[in-house]
């Protein structure tokens, strides 16, 4: 991981000093850089006010380095996520370093790439001046280029990090499809504006900023629902989602199975390498009941080393085959700390709608209950309540 985000970084630096050795700087390309910066920096403010805390990571910025890339030589493309990501960090939240480097690194890299594309065969110096069609589909066909570049490189880290996360989990979901089809979409739009003239970014930047603000509340939202450390449901959430799905299968008739899932002696991961590892653990854990479950799986973190399960449609013998993945997969986990390296393994207790419970309370004390068996019979394993079935038509179970 430290490798690849060195090798980004340097690759990086290595096209800022190349490009810059190459490039006259003109007033016109100087005034209009810094007018895209200080929309940028305006979006940055009103996030800023708003406040964006961790867990909130998608902005609307790809608005204005999408016209430096297009509109300005690549030297522009590597230095504009530079000025951006270092407002970020001063203005808005204070981010692990690495991660902003590296982030500044890979959208310079993939602005640069969509810049010498875009340059190398537009027809005019000054691109977009005219806005004809042809140059018009060659500014989209350049950022499909960025993002496909951005997100590729941004992918190779998480799975870098985590090689247990499939590769699903890292590139594009649906909605992150959509929100960068937005920034695509917003970013030629406002690149088309300012190629006919710069003073038409006046009237880009109030709805841009309205769309972000919109955006943030959106994800604020979504925070609101999530445990901040491993971006699962918080406890709340799940148990509210869980009710409804509940009563979705009652009224189907469907089957429906929770698991429980706990880390075995987690208290001596914290005592023996530090809180902050301990934290890293629950991250990779999650991780891997995200990247193993399905969209409708609902997976959330019940507090301390607690995860609960729910899975629609699954009887008994899929709920016991899906928690033995669950744990031969965390088994096989690796997490770097330090000097040493992580093994951890997990415990699980299974319960069964209608079997062992019939609303939420029943299912998560049962399940709570194998658990327990489980980590009475040795830890890193799998059980189910040591009760007989309830008999059909048996009103007390």
């Amino acid at each position: 991981m430290v490798a690849y985000i060195s090798v980004i970084v340097v690759a990086d630096l290595a096209a800022i000093a190349a490009t810059a050795l190459t490039t006259p700087f003109h007033w016109r390309s100087l005034m209009v850089f810094a007018a895209l910066m200080g929309c940028g920096a305006v979006c940055i403010e009103a996030t800023r006010r708003l406040g964006m805390p961790a867990g909130v990571s998608r902005d609307l910025l790809s608005a204005w380095w999408l016209p430096v890339a297009l509109l300005l030589p690549p030297v522009y493309a590597l230095l504009a996520p530079i000025v951006l990501q270092t407002l970020l960090q001063l203005r808005v939240r204070a981010a692990v370093l690495h991660r902003r480097v590296f982030s500044a690194a890979a959208i310079g890299l993939a602005g640069c790439a969509a810049s010498l594309l875009f340059h190398g065969l537009a027809p005019e110096a000054w691109p977009l001046s005219g806005s004809d069609s042809a140059t018009i589909m060659l500014a989209i066909l350049a950022a499909v280029v960025f993002a496909l570049i951005n997100t590729a490189l941004i992918a190779i880290a998480a799975h870098t990090a985590n090689p247990d996360l499939g590769w699903r989990a890292v590139l594009w979901d649906r909605e992150s499809f959509t929100l960068d089809v937005v920034e695509l979409c917003l970013g030629v739009t406002v690149t088309v504006g300012c190629g006919l003239h710069p003073i038409l970014l006046l009237l880009a930047l109030p709805p841009v900023v309205l769309l972000q603000r919109s955006l943030l509340h959106a994800q604020l939202q979504a925070a609101a629902r999530t445990d901040a450390k491993t971006g699962l449901l918080n406890a709340a959430a799940w148990q509210r989602e869980a009710d409804t799905e509940i009563v979705r299968a009652r009224r189907t008739g469907e089957t429906l199975a929770l698991l429980i899932i706990d880390i075995d002696h987690f208290k001596r991961v914290n005592d023996a390498h530090g809180h902050l590892a301990g934290d890293l653990v629950l991250v990779n854990v999650a991780d891997v009941l995200r990247g193993q479950l399905r969209d409708y799986d609902l997976v959330g973190r019940f507090g301390g080393e607690e995860f609960v399960v729910l899975l629609p449609g699954a009887d008994l013998h899929e709920a016991r085959r899906v928690a033995e993945r669950l744990r031969a997969r965390i088994g096989r986990m690796s997490v770097p700390a330090d000097e040493a390296v992580i093994s951890v393994t997990v415990s699980a207790g299974v319960a069964l709608m209608s079997e062992h419970g019939d609303d939420l309370i029943e299912l998560l004390a049962a399940a709570d209950l194998a658990l327990y068996r489980a980590k009475e019979l040795g830890r890193n394993r799998v059980c189910v309540p040591a009760v007989p079935p309830r008999l059909q038509g048996d009103p007390a179970g």
